[in-house]
């Protein structure tokens, strides 16, 4: 049962060829992915024509960059639907726990990055969907409530009743959805960007926004300066020649000897550790007079 994003995010490549050879079925306990595990059941890999993740659109939805600027901590942390942890709190807001999750579809499911696509869906009823190859789609509906996929993580392949109550549906009202705007949320786009190059990126872009998220929740930057260090540490990797500080571009192979995953590893860290280092060294001249 994987309830974080970053294992993924960061060393996929690693672990869905080792979960594959050891016989492990992952099974993911956040609510979209468990969603579209959910819808996936008794799919052949040929009928699945996209994914589709839904977010809320956080605390923000509909505003453009210029009024996002002066966004503070508090006003972040104010999301509508969900009680989470601050951190996720602030990637609700900022898109980039919706591009983490385009990333952790990549390596859950081998859905190519054009093949996986993201909705704004405010009422956080549809937790995310399919789409068949014939058009069709089938969506998880259900009441926003951790507890469900938490359980279907351990209880799978069963479906216990957990104390939640039922969706109804003629209470709803109406439910909407919606093209992100990558204008005034590049986080989106920035893990695109990573997942497409990669090499090392993805690291970067989980170490690079951890750490601008902290910053801005001690106050030391403004809401929107998040995904100015985040494409700041993107280019410089891209300016970095790919065969050399770089993670390899090769991935590691199902039966990989282990002394071999661990310097994988070892490089995964090495690089985690430099960004976050070069994200402090940048807010701090954003201080200087």
């Amino acid at each position: 049962a994987l309830a974080n994003k970053e294992t993924l995010v960061c060393a996929g490549h690693i672990i869905m060829p080792l979960a594959k050879k050891m016989g492990i079925r992952i099974l993911p306990v956040d609510s979209e992915h468990s969603a579209i595990f959910q819808s996936l059941q008794g799919s052949p890999a040929e009928r699945i024509s996209r994914i589709i993740l839904t977010c809320s659109g956080g605390p923000f939805r509909g505003m453009k960059a210029d009024e996002l600027a002066d966004k503070t901590c508090e006003d972040a942390l104010k999301h509508p639907n969900w009680n989470m942890g601050k951190k996720i709190t602030i990637d609700s807001a900022t898109l980039m726990n919706k591009g983490l999750e385009v990333i952790e579809a990549f390596q859950l499911y081998g859905a190519p990055l054009e093949r996986i696509s993201v909705l704004v869906h405010p009422q956080s009823l549809v937790h995310s969907l399919v789409e068949f190859a014939d058009g069709s789609l089938m969506a998880h509906l259900g009441t926003p409530d951790m507890r469900m996929p938490l359980a279907q993580c351990l209880c799978w392949p069963h479906c216990p009743d957990v104390g939640v109550a039922p969706l109804d549906l003629a209470r709803a009202g109406t439910l909407t959805f919606a093209a992100p705007d990558l204008s005034s949320f590049p986080c989106l786009a920035l893990a695109k960007r990573a997942l497409r190059g990669r090499n090392g990126r993805c690291v970067t872009l989980n170490a690079a926004n951890e750490a601008a998220v902290a910053l801005f929740l001690e106050g030391r930057i403004g809401f929107m300066d998040i995904p100015a260090l985040i494409g700041r540490a993107l280019d410089a990797l891209d300016a970095r020649d790919a065969g050399g500080d770089a993670l390899p571009l090769c991935l590691p192979t199902p039966d990989m000897e282990l002394s071999a995953t661990s310097r994988v590893l070892d490089a995964i860290l090495a690089l985690d550790a430099a960004t976050r280092r070069l994200v402090h060294d940048w807010a701090a001249e954003r201080k200087q007079p």
